[in-house]
């Protein structure tokens, strides 16, 4: 089975989320389930179908979130250094707008781009990975053709 890499934090993350999937989320359904039940024919019944839709939801997510969890390969950050890897928070600005963007280069699972986590498969993290601070980058996106210069790397 293929590894998953993660960092430490995105390994808390996802322990947290399971955690409260297992302790508070399942709990609090099954009792809405129960209640839905209490009040008679379940085929018209639109608590009780929705109920178990978002109990089927919290399920598979427990499932994947073990799933990832298992294969993990949980990296350090904080002991890389050099060019730009999985892990490293990668300061860049836009060479056309002079926006500035903070992004932490992560796996798959942990990815958000509205919180700077940015996928490693993306086009964005395929073109700086191996880079240094200085380097300038160019990235085809759906938005069309964007080139970047990398002002800092951290491995925080």
């Amino acid at each position: 089975m293929e590894k998953i890499p993660l960092t430490r934090n995105g390994q808390t993350a996802l322990n947290d989320e399971l955690k409260r999937l297992k302790s508070k989320d399942r709990p609090e359904i099954i009792q809405a389930i129960s209640e839905a039940r209490e009040h008679g024919d379940l085929s018209e019944n639109a608590e009780y179908h929705s109920a178990k839709e978002k109990q089927s939801f919290i399920e598979g997510r427990i499932k994947e979130i073990e799933g990832i969890l298992s294969r993990a390969d949980v990296i350090d950050v904080s002991k890389l250094s050099g060019p730009i890897k999985f892990g490293a928070t990668v300061k860049v600005v836009d060479e056309d707008t002079d926006e500035e963007k903070t992004y932490q280069i992560v796996g798959e699972p942990e990815a958000n781009l509205e919180n700077g986590k940015l996928n490693m498969k993306s086009p964005l993290a395929r073109a700086l990975i191996g880079k240094e601070e200085g380097d300038s980058v160019e990235v085809r996106t759906p938005g069309g053709e964007k080139s970047y210069e990398i002002l800092s790397v951290d491995y925080i």
